[in-house]
């Protein structure tokens, strides 16, 4: 059974190696988790002796099927527990991240399980992201960034890249929301900023690094 700490170390690990198919350096893990190096690699030698992380001095690290059914499972419990903030407590998808954090590290199957079937066995969390599933398998899919749309497109809103409260909270004060269609009015093309028109919203600005957080489902 690994520890609270040793599940945070995989999980950041998987969210890691998404972007970093080759392995991922102790250097960019400890910098990531802001933990210091030597700290780091002593975790990367213990997680290595369970078989869960492929560790070699001075080599990228990689997760091991193991390691990465083991990370897939926090995060399924992690994402599991959002929706259910967000459905059945009527919480805010901007309130549940710190909270589901901690849930996250709960031992019990059951718990989970019980907790999936009141939801109806969501695919996706409160911000779009996949649920893995009881094996541990999540399945992506692909979507455009709402910053690669073009004028008079309609889109769909699907996920969010960043899941910080201050980017929820500033979606919220904006009518913004999974599942939200929208249509580009307008690109400037001094800065990317893009108008959009949905609901009340006649003609709402979004900054380009909010578009390259939005991911959206063309129609």
């Amino acid at each position: 059974m690994n520890s609270q700490v040793e599940e945070n170390y995989l999980k950041a690990l998987f969210y890691l190696s998404i972007d970093n198919e080759d392995g991922v350096s102790v250097k960019v893990l400890s910098k990531h988790l802001d933990i210091k190096m030597p700290t780091v690699t002593s975790m990367m030698k213990k997680l290595a002796a369970k078989h869960l992380v492929n560790y070699e001095s001075y080599k990228p690290l990689k997760l091991t099927e193991k390691g990465t059914k083991e990370a897939a499972l926090v995060i399924r419990k992690h994402r599991l527990t959002e929706m259910y903030l967000v459905e059945k407590m009527h919480l805010g998808w901007e309130q549940v991240h710190d909270i589901a954090e901690q849930i996250e590290h709960i031992k019990s199957p059951e718990f989970f399980s019980k907790m999936d079937e009141l939801l109806g066995y969501p695919k996706i969390d409160p911000h779009g992201s996949p649920i893995p599933d009881k094996n541990g398998k999540m399945v992506w899919k692909a979507y455009n960034k709402l910053s690669e749309c073009k004028v008079n497109d309609t889109v769909k809103i699907a996920a969010v890249i960043n899941t910080s409260d201050e980017f929820l909270t500033f979606l919220n004060g904006r009518d913004i929301s999974l599942g939200l269609e929208m249509t580009i009015q307008s690109i400037e093309q001094f800065d990317n900023t893009i108008v959009v028109s949905y609901n009340k919203h006649s003609s709402e600005t979004l900054s380009h690094r909010v578009c390259e957080r939005l991911l959206v489902e063309k129609y």
